[in-house]
């Protein structure tokens, strides 16, 4: 090889060196020819040359079918949707343009902490799969709702708005969102509106959130209140549920305000339904007098009398000396049951300690009292033609008298 021809090739290489550093990298929107090199479980990877990488969706060359159009080794055209800044990579194909930019605005929304929209797709260990701009995030169980949620499955389909709390990695961001967070923050605004109004005295709508067998919880506007079984009516409830159901908008009066140590809840609120309607007992005196005979139902049957409901809230008592009509009986399940309707006669009334003193009208106590063995007895002592011996002697001593 001559001077000249060692010159000439030198010269090559160098121009070669020159053109390839001079080459620029390929900008979003170039079309770009390379060569598969990996394929993975979501993304392909592509050899642009130039020590240039690129990586598409594998939903970008997949088919209809589900059937993957590549292979190792194939050479592909493809357009560049942008690049992973962090890891140099060229992003390929219109699914990464459609992802990358929801990616860029759920970054924004977490930097902000804006509200975002996500569809739940799913449950899975301990949680819940929500998609957001074609991207993944996951909302931990006890993040869904304020309250303890025993079925996740209500609210797959669903689409509700999050909070991001955590956003880590790149191109397939590791995110974490809460829709607790707003809700808090919405019932912690509403909260402050109702405590502006929150008075003993004070008369509120409400809407009853749950039932338990002492009580109604009901949602004043961002805090709870309870409403006592005892509060629920001036009648006798056997549970709130008689006289309730969760969701029902109520009107309330607050008894009582407690302050506590429990930030999410620093007031215990007392309620009341009762103190709102009329005090039955105020008008006992004219609607009762003593003397007057009433009609009611038997409400309760004690070992010491029974409990007769003249109306709503309204209960008197028939002592069970009161029950017999004259006769010895030894509990009053013998002459009456709840549900008897009866007739009495009104004996006594104490206005403070609601308290009315009954007896059993004769009529009633043997038309409501009466049971089958009473009237066995009664049948067989009116059939009698003849008494014992020891019945014929008293009668005729009682003769000669």
């Amino acid at each position: 090889m001559t001077g000249n021809e060692d010159f000439a090739s030198l010269f090559g290489e160098f121009e070669k060196k020159q053109a390839a550093q001079g080459k620029k990298e390929p900008q979003t929107g170039d079309k770009v020819t390379g060569t598969v090199v990996s394929i993975e479980s979501d993304s392909i990877f592509i050899d642009l040359g130039s020590k240039t990488e690129g990586v598409v969706e594998r939903e970008e060359l997949t088919d209809d079918e589900g059937k993957l159009s590549v292979k190792v080794g194939d050479t592909i055209e493809i357009v560049v949707s942008g690049k992973d800044e962090r890891s140099g990579t060229l992003l390929l194909g219109s699914q990464h343009a459609r992802r990358m930019h929801g990616i860029e605005g759920l970054r924004e929304a977490f930097e902000d902490q804006h509200p975002v929209e996500g569809h739940i797709t799913g449950t899975t260990n301990g949680g819940l799969e929500v998609e957001m701009s074609n991207v993944r995030a996951f909302c931990p169980a006890s993040q869904i709702d304020i309250n303890y949620v025993e079925d996740l499955e209500t609210f797959v389909g669903e689409r509700l708005a999050f909070r991001i709390t955590k956003f880590e990695g790149g191109r397939h961001p590791n995110l974490v969102v809460s829709r607790r967070a707003l809700l808090e923050e919405e019932q912690q605004a509403k909260a402050t509106l109702t405590r502006a109004h929150l008075e003993v005295g004070a008369v509120m709508q409400g809407k009853v959130s749950s039932l338990k067998e002492f009580g109604a919880f009901v949602d004043l506007g961002g805090m709870e209140g309870m409403i006592h079984i005892s509060e629920l009516a001036f009648g006798r409830v056997e549970h709130p549920q008689d006289v309730l159901s969760v969701g029902q908008q109520v009107e309330v009066s607050v008894l009582k305000i407690e302050q506590t140590d429990n930030p999410r809840h620093p007031e215990r609120i007392a309620l009341s339904i009762r103190a709102l309607e009329k005090d039955p007992w105020r008008d006992v005196l004219t609607d009762y007098p003593v003397g007057t005979q009433v009609q009611g139902t038997v409400s309760r049957v004690q070992p010491f009398g029974a409990f007769v409901e003249l109306a709503p809230g309204v209960d008197g008592l028939v002592h069970i000396s009161e029950l017999g009509a004259g006769r010895r009986i030894s509990h009053p399940q013998e002459v009456v049951k709840v549900g008897d309707q009866v007739l009495a006669r009104v004996l006594s009334v104490d206005t403070e300690k609601h308290r009315i003193g009954l007896s059993l009208d004769q009529k009633s106590e043997g038309e409501a009292g009466t049971r089958p063995e009473a009237k066995i007895a009664d049948y067989t002592k009116q059939n009698q033609s003849f008494g014992t011996l020891g019945d014929l002697l008293k009668e005729s001593m009682k003769k000669q008298q």
